[in-house]
């Protein structure tokens, strides 16, 4: 399997798994977080939304399939600024676990949407230590 396509399945299983149990446990995590359940809901809906999309994208590509990827990595790259501003919007209500699952979502799915978008567009990335350290461009 490709690295586009195996990033798309990841993306797919993550947002499938990430739905599914936002939703099952939507009361529970709505106490945890000093949230209200419907942004739970919320939340959980747009993840099955976004999974079933990627699933699609996945079905559809034989190959390296470079602009549903760069889909992706965009509405990932969206949806972790959508996670910075419920940050900001529900800061004071939200308990400490609330406000970091905002945060913690957002650098997750913020970090993979830069990685979709940097094998999309054929952008190296450093996979050895010396390869990070060393400070060299790797084509």
């Amino acid at each position: 399997m490709t690295s586009a396509r195996l990033l798309i399945l990841l993306d797919w299983t993550a947002g499938a798994g990430a739905g599914v149990l936002m939703i099952l446990l939507r009361f529970w995590l709505a106490e945890l977080y000093q949230l209200p359940a419907e942004l739970m809901l919320t939340f959980g809906m747009v993840n099955l939304a976004y999974a079933s999309f990627s699933f699609i994208l996945w079905l559809l590509s034989r190959k390296d399939y470079v602009p549903g990827l760069q889909m992706i990595a965009a509405a990932n790259i969206l949806w972790a600024i959508v996670c910075l501003a419920m940050f900001f919007v529900w800061w004071g209500t939200a308990s400490f676990l609330g406000a970091g699952h905002f945060v913690g979502e957002a650098l997750i799915v913020g970090g993979m949407g830069l990685l979709e978008w940097r094998v999309a567009n054929q952008q190296a990335i450093p996979s050895l230590p010396s390869e990070v350290s060393s400070g060299e461009h790797i084509p």
